[in-house]
């Protein structure tokens, strides 16, 4: 792992960017200098109390009742921050009154004409809001849920939920009725805020029989508020927006603990129910104001696209770009329709200064032979983010063949769990090929081998070995914390464990190879299943793929099995395996190459995405399908078809 340098940080770095700022307001006020970013970082892990005490005063954070201590138990699980503190999410992120004619949102979507918002817009609609909410008898502690797309009227219902100390949930409109109830039945919801339905490319989509379906499966129900969007009719005894936001009233704020409840995040639900992750008022404020002004250099003037559905944690990440008063872009419908160019082309009109984009998302662009950097004028993009999964040193030589050499590309993985980046990229570091920069301040990001030892050089686990204050505050509903402890804490007591297979190197810089509980053991040997697509994806014929590993119980080399989906509904003909068996061999090691070959239609992907390598183990090792996986979670609800027949022949050849 010894990448070029692509890109090195700017000569003006202290004089320009909110980092710059922070390392001299350091210097000026706790007499801390520090030379680099390595340096910096170190310090932030290693005095957690000064650091995260030095956010909320270089930020101006506005405690209702003061903090006693920054961190009061520095222990995983059961960290303590801030404790005796009292603050509001909300009033933070809605801004002050000199920023009221300062944009704060931009809206485009495939269902109605664009739609912009200042900050005084938005703190006016967000005060009816609240009054409407607390006519609805909505009260601190209740659960406010949203069937809602990427669309202010969700921004709005979000902050006036928060403004009173409620709790919000959100499902993107495209989730069937039994994805939205298996999440918000978890955690009885008083109120829903729905869509009667969508615009998608050319199309309207009714979302109304849904709502019906979801309003049966959710009796803790009141009151269903309906936002008019598109040509569907609302329900009839529904509240209307307007309605709920006809009266004029003061915006205030509920002051809350620092571990009072945001929002309840979901995980991706493709085993089992999916996992209800609760975040807390202060841990989300602290870290979003840290991580998008430090790492992001998100500041006044700014803007923030990144495509989203409100089901990801990125919806939650980006409305948090307003704590920084920068603005928004909020984009509902299919970003690639009508063709692949559609989001550079809202970037060339939007000027955003900050762009993000799914890893898949750019190496499809490559693949397809676009050059948007020199079609389109995307000057004012200074930082092009990437996550979702690992980015190909591929993809970093097409950013730096096609975009302006002075633009950061900035790889980076966090997740749903933290909401928040782990290891990214940030304008002080140098951007190497095919290598995430580094760890994000504050973050205190290792690889472990099996026996919990430090690793560099080698795959190891992510762990975090200190706390971080938007770790989850709980799973909801989990009273004696088990839950939680056996989803972060069940491999390395003390010791966050991530999921994910990493391997850094000496300098700090790090590459991600898939999820661990998917990593390949091929005699002795783990191989990182991100390491097969880097490869294989690349190759022409190939649409998609996914690798996984049968061991043998009875000790020998197991068979590994790879599934691809051929371009154009091509089959895999015998050139085409024996271009992937070459490429495996040459590029990563004869280990790599597959003992078989399957053409499947479609790879199962959750609805945010991601590739779902455990669960088709499982089911190829004779697990039910509907205990493994929910179809309802993923994309494509029969992309699990092929890998269930393929299941009943190996049973059947085992016979």
């Amino acid at each position: 792992m010894i990448g070029d340098i692509l890109w090195n940080p700017p000569d003006d770095l202290r004089e320009t960017t909110e980092l710059g700022r922070f390392m001299a307001w350091l210097a000026a006020e706790r007499d801390l200098d520090f030379h680099d970013y390595d340096s910096l970082w170190q310090w932030s892990v290693d005095e957690l109390e000064e650091f995260w005490g030095a956010v909320v005063e270089f930020y101006e954070i506005r405690f209702h009742a003061p903090y006693e201590h920054v961190l009061a138990e520095r222990k995983m699980p059961g960290a303590r921050w801030f404790t005796g503190s009292r603050l509001n999410y909300a009033e933070h992120l809605v801004g002050r009154d000199e920023d009221l004619d300062r944009c704060a949102v931009v809206s485009r979507s495939q269902t109605r004409a664009p739609v912009e918002l200042t900050f005084g817009e938005l703190r006016g609609q967000v005060a009816r809001a609240r009054a409407g909410l607390q006519r609805l008898g909505v009260r601190e502690g209740d659960r406010v849920v949203a069937y809602m797309p990427n669309i202010p009227e969700t921004l709005i219902a979000f902050v006036a939920t928060a403004s009173l100390g409620a709790i919000w949930a959100t499902c993107a409109s495209e989730f069937g009725p039994r994805s939205v109830i298996d999440r918000f039945a978890q955690i009885e919801p008083k109120v829903l805020i729905a869509v009667p339905g969508y615009g998608y490319r050319d199309r309207y989509v009714s979302r109304q029989d849904e709502i019906a379906a979801i309003r049966t499966g959710l009796p803790s129900l009141e009151h269903v508020v309906g936002v008019p969007y598109g040509t569907g009719e609302l329900p009839a005894d529904a509240i209307r927006w307007e309605e709920l936001l006809s009266e004029h009233a003061p915006l205030e704020f509920t002051p809350v603990p620092f571990e009072h409840p945001l929002y309840v995040l979901f995980s991706s639900g493709t085993t089992g129910l999916p996992k209800p992750i609760v975040h807390g008022h202060g841990g989300q404020l602290v870290e979003h104001y840290k991580h998008h002004g430090l790492m992001w250099d998100l500041k006044p003037g700014a803007r923030l696209l990144w495509f989203s559905t409100t089901a990801w944690m990125m919806w939650n990440a980006l409305v948090s770009a307003l704590l920084l008063r920068a603005s928004i872009v909020m984009l509902d419908g299919d970003p690639t329709w009508p063709d692949l160019l559609e989001q550079w082309r809202l970037a060339e009109t939007l000027r955003p200064t900050n762009m993000g984009v799914s890893s898949v998302y750019l190496m499809t662009c490559r693949k397809a032979g676009l050059t948007p950097g020199q079609q389109l004028d995307l000057s004012s993009i200074r930082t092009l983010h990437t996550a979702g999964s690992p980015l190909p040193a591929e993809g970093y030589r097409w950013v730096y063949d096609h975009f302006d050499r002075d633009t950061l590309l900035s790889n980076g993985s966090g997740g749903t769990d933290v909401c928040t980046g782990m290891v990214e990229g940030c304008l002080a570091m140098p951007v190497y090929e095919g290598e995430i920069a580094g760890r994000c301040l504050g973050v205190d990001v290792k690889a472990f081998d099996i026996d919990g030892n430090v690793v560099i050089g080698e795959l190891g686990e992510m762990v975090v070995t200190s706390p971080m204050p938007s770790m989850p505050i709980a799973l909801w509903g989990d009273r004696d914390g088990s839950r939680y402890r056996d989803a972060y804490f069940d491999r390395f007591p003390g010791v966050w464990r991530q999921g994910d297979w990493i391997r850094f190197s000496e300098r700090g810089s790090c590459v991600l190879t898939g999820r661990s509980d998917a990593t390949l053991n091929r005699g002795g040997v783990r191989l990182g299943t991100g390491e097969f697509y880097r490869v294989i994806e690349e190759l022409s014929g190939v649409a998609d793929s996914l690798v996984v590993h049968l061991e043998d119980d009875a000790g020998g080399s197991g068979e590994l099995l790879l599934f691809v989906v051929p371009t154009n509904g091509n089959a895999v003909d015998a050139n085409l395996e024996q271009r992937i068996a070459a490429s495996l061999r040459g590029q990563l090691s004869p280990r790599h190459v597959p003992d078989r070959i399957v053409m499947v239609s479609a790879i199962p992907r959750t609805l945010t995405g991601k590739k779902l390598e455990a669960p088709v183990k499982r089911i190829l090792q004779g697990e039910p399908p509907d205990l493994v996986a929910s179809r309802s979670s993923l994309l494509d609800p029969t992309a699990l078809d092929a890998f269930v027949a393929l299941a009943g022949e190996i049973r059947h050849t085992e016979r």
